[in-house]
């Protein structure tokens, strides 16, 4: 690998990281992510460029706004991190290509809802459905091809919502939100519906083993409401990367 271009895929990955923040903070309140300028949540008072520096920033400022003192949470740095280290593994994994972009952009959308449904429980439909139409679009001329893509995102929309439907005429009461139903379809669009099977089945296993552990500490019962776009979130991202030799020494069993 080169390493300059590590260095500054690293260093975008961070400004990246700084508007998916923005993002993170400004959809769920349906706020424009353009206007006004980064400003303290607290006093409102506009940010200089200096306190708008990824990471480094939040260590000078320890945490903390320099007017109001108000305290600035660890996901800032965190999601800038995060986002600096996807743009440099999705370059050792897909090279200098085109899937290299597309991949990123994917996994950049990938942070932000498992953030929003993290803390908001909610799936914002300017994020998902314009996510649908540029997967499918971009399948036209990438991996994982057309026919993939279409198959994945009716059927990732498809599964969700029978399942939801089904819990609901079940049990009277919604089990999945149409957030989540959404989301796969946009999953399946852009990785096809091997991968979007795989992420289901990631997807969910995280959310069980979660479910158990939060009854399991009498933090909630079996009808605490868990957050299943983060999860999907997470199913989706090890499934871009593992996915194909996943599916590979599964189906070998039946070879």
């Amino acid at each position: 690998m080169n390493g300059w271009l590590v260095v500054l895929l690293g260093l975008l990955g961070l400004i990246v990281g700084s508007f998916l923040n923005v993002c993170i903070y400004r959809l769920p309140r349906r706020e424009s992510v353009n206007w006004p300028g980064s400003h303290c949540t607290a006093c409102n008072r506009p940010l200089s460029w200096y306190e708008n520096v990824p990471v480094i920033s939040w260590l000078v400022l320890r945490g903390r706004c320099r007017t109001c003192g108000e305290r600035i949470s660890v996901v800032y740095p965190l999601v800038e991190l995060i986002a600096s280290g996807l743009f440099v593994a999705g370059y050792a994994i897909y090279g200098w290509t085109p899937m290299l972009a597309v991949r990123l952009a994917f996994a950049c959308a990938m942070v932000v809802l498992f953030a929003i449904d993290l803390r908001h429980h909610l799936l914002p439909n300017v994020i998902t459905v314009p996510g649908i139409v540029i997967g499918f679009l971009l399948s036209l001329f990438l991996p994982p091809g057309w026919k993939a893509s279409l198959i994945g995102l009716i059927a990732g929309g498809g599964v969700l919502f029978a399942i939801a439907e089904g819990y609901y005429r079940l049990r009277g009461v919604e089990g999945l939100g149409m957030g989540d139903v959404k989301m796969l379809s946009m999953i399946g669009a852009f990785l096809g519906w091997k991968l979007m099977l795989v992420t289901l089945i990631l997807g969910s296993f995280a959310g069980s083993v979660v479910g158990v552990g939060v009854i399991a500490l009498g933090r909630g019962g079996m009808k605490a409401a868990l957050p299943f776009g983060t999860f999907l979130a997470v199913g989706a991202l090890t499934a871009a990367v593992v996915g194909d030799p996943l599916v590979e020494w599964y189906t070998g069993f039946y070879r």
